[in-house]
């Protein structure tokens, strides 16, 4: 099976790269194409036998499955362009959450997924959520979920919920490296404490926070009642934690407002067409 990459940015390039990692795919396998051809260059310099194609074109003419990793509004461009040379056999994943199955569907007559990655899909963990258009068989179903298989842990979901899914898997470490980022910095700045160090207890507190979740026995409340002993100094701490109080509710309201508006964006781009 040949896979075809359009965008080799930042999560283009890490979904290759992953896929590479764990044998889910071989070199000679991948075709992939970027604006910014030095991108693909790169990558076929470090991974001898992935092709580096001249444009999409070529990379859709040549694959069975291919993975759209552009930004919303480039798809128009994108997909005007790769449209004569689809056909009804291929399969097309998108990465990007704004834009719609539905409006794909429309624009290109082959089967769509749409399958939202993270960042934490490169070291071959945590979860990547995926949709599934009205054209894909249970054969396409499975051959996208054995392929991330390799790398997450996939859930299906429906679309509706694309927006939180991709707050929680996506945008997630993001989130939640700012906060230890002022957890240190606090360290930092009210005890003395080198940044070397409390970077290096941090991350080893995470990783092993991160295994007690996994491997149990303990889920997160149960995590909070271990530690927070009665009169404690852990509970010190967390009467000032509760003063975040509605933050993360903020940040879902952020994140949903953004996406209405490119929701709208994409939409305006695909169908009005004087634009």
């Amino acid at each position: 099976m040949k896979v075809g990459f359009i965008g080799t940015g930042n999560m283009g390039s890490i979904l290759v790269e992953a896929f590479l990692a764990v044998n889910a795919l071989r070199p000679d396998q991948i075709i992939a194409s970027n604006r910014t051809r030095e991108k693909v260059l790169a990558l076929q310099e470090r991974y001898p036998g992935l092709t580096a194609a001249e444009d999409n074109v070529h990379t859709v003419q040549d694959s069975e499955l291919i993975f759209l990793c552009v930004k919303p509004l480039e798809f128009k461009r994108v997909i005007d362009n790769i449209h004569p040379f689809l056909h009804a056999n291929q399969l097309v994943i998108s990465i990007t959450s704004p834009v719609l199955i539905e409006d794909l569907e429309k624009q290109l007559p082959c089967k769509i997924a749409k399958v939202i990655p993270s960042i934490t899909n490169s070291v071959a963990a945590g979860a990547s959520i995926m949709m599934f258009g009205s054209r894909c068989q249970e054969k396409d179903r499975k051959l996208i979920r054995d392929l991330f298989s390799q790398i997450s842990r996939p859930l299906e979901i429906q679309e509706s919920k694309t927006r939180v899914s991709s707050d929680i898997v996506s945008c997630g470490p993001a989130f939640m490296s700012y906060l230890l980022q002022q957890f240190i910095e606090a360290a930092v700045e009210e005890t003395g404490i080198s940044r070397e160090e409390a970077t290096f207890l941090t991350s080893e507190m995470v990783i092993g926070l991160a295994a007690l979740i996994s491997r149990g026995p303990y889920d997160l409340p149960t995590l909070q009642q271990k530690v927070c002993v009665p009169g404690g100094i852990t509970g010190a701490g967390i009467l000032a934690l509760e003063q975040i109080g509605d933050t993360f509710n903020h940040v879902f309201k952020n994140t949903h407002r953004k996406y209405d508006e490119d929701l709208k964006e994409v939409s305006y781009m695909f169908y009005e067409p004087d634009h």
